[in-house]
């Protein structure tokens, strides 16, 4: 690998080799090859920070915490020294007059360059009265600072669907980014929270290759939202076996059989839970014994529940599953391979007979 770049001197502490293993997991997750680590790299470590502008509308904050507080802490560094927070209500020092007055300024030096989060759900009942800060709604807000961006990047299912405020019979009107904007190349990354890594790998992919990752008709990186859970998921065999847990606690949940019929929406939802797991952490929900809720698809709050229901239409194995299926193929083609060896073997005696018989008339 090429050392020709340097980590960023960062004040917040993050070791070189703390910022190559963030640029490399980001690649992994990307799917880009060990080769294209060090451009990554140069591009995170860039002085050229772009600038972000984080707005809060109806959430919760467990976006950003989930990215501040990570247990593996160099991530949630290393997100913090490639951009640069110009607005961020929760972690800003400025308030008030002061905090608005930082988010006109930036709007206007950035024009067009800059990045727009946006965390949380947008209501837009009422003419959007539900969500007001500095006295001015959330639409009005997002329409201003949006209109300005170069991209816009939702994090959390709230600001990418709507969330647990859309959920019917959404008293405010609650939608996602997407459903208002419509003129700005938008990349949703849902999840409650997202994982760090998710995040990272869409703003490296945005430095290093000048656009947003490649995504799927309802605006996820495909890296990250390519693959349905269930296709990943550790306990995947045990469905394929038709082992299943039919309620918590029972013998097959502490054997760590699949979790589907105890209401788990893995096979259909689509993240990349299982293949990178949360801030670096081994664990994840379905491993350490609890289903999928599904939390990364639209209106999940209507559409996955109740969570410990299975969900229908979903094609399970026979009692037989697939590997006493293919013992039997197996058993039928070595009956069948038998057959033709012993047909080869008959004719070829036959053959010989036959030569036998006529070197016997000569």
């Amino acid at each position: 690998m090429s050392r020709s770049f340097c980590a960023p001197s960062m004040g917040t502490g993050i070791s070189r080799r703390g910022f190559l293993k963030g640029c490399a997991m980001a690649a992994a997750a990307l799917g880009l090859s060990d080769e294209l680590v060090p451009r990554i790299a140069r591009a995170a470590a860039s002085p050229l920070k772009p600038p972000v502008v984080w707005l809060h509308f109806q959430e919760c904050t467990g976006c950003s915490e989930a990215l501040l507080r990570a247990s593996h802490p160099d991530i949630g560094r290393l997100i913090l020294d490639i951009i640069s927070l110009d607005y961020h209500e929760t972690i800003m020092a400025a308030a008030g007059n002061q905090a608005e007055k930082v988010l006109k300024d930036t709007i206007s030096k950035y024009k067009g360059k800059f990045i727009c989060v946006v965390e949380g759900a947008i209501p837009t009942k009422d003419k959007s009265i539900y969500c007001k800060i500095g006295g001015r709604t959330a639409m009005e807000i997002l329409d201003e600072v949006a209109r300005e961006s170069a991209a816009i990047i939702t994090i959390g299912t709230c600001a990418s669907f709507g969330g647990v405020q859309a959920a019917a019979p959404n008293p405010t009107g609650a939608v996602g980014v997407r459903d208002l904007i419509k003129d700005r190349p938008i990349v949703n990354i849902p999840g409650c929270p997202p994982n760090p890594i998710s995040f990272l790998g869409t703003v490296l992919n945005f430095l290093t290759f000048k656009r947003l990752p490649e995504a799927d008709r309802l605006g996820r990186p495909l890296f990250a939202y390519g693959r349905r859970i269930h296709d990943q998921c550790e306990r995947r065999a045990h469905f394929d076996e038709g082992r299943f847990v039919e309620r918590f606690g029972d013998e097959a949940h502490r054997k760590g059989y699949c979790l589907y019929k105890a209401g788990c929406k893995g096979p259909e939802t689509f993240s990349n839970c299982p293949a990178v797991r949360f801030n670096d952490v081994g664990a994840w929900p379905v491993g350490t014994g609890h289903g999928c809720i599904g939390c990364t698809e639209p209106a999940f709050w209507d559409t996955m529940t109740p969570f410990y229901e299975r969900l229908p239409d979903v094609k399970i194995p026979g009692n037989r599953g697939i590997v006493s299926s293919a013992d039997s193929a197996g058993k039928k083609i070595l009956g069948i391979t038998a057959a033709a060896i012993g047909i080869h073997a008959a004719v070829g005696i036959g053959k010989r007979v036959i030569k036998g018989k006529a070197d016997q008339s000569d």
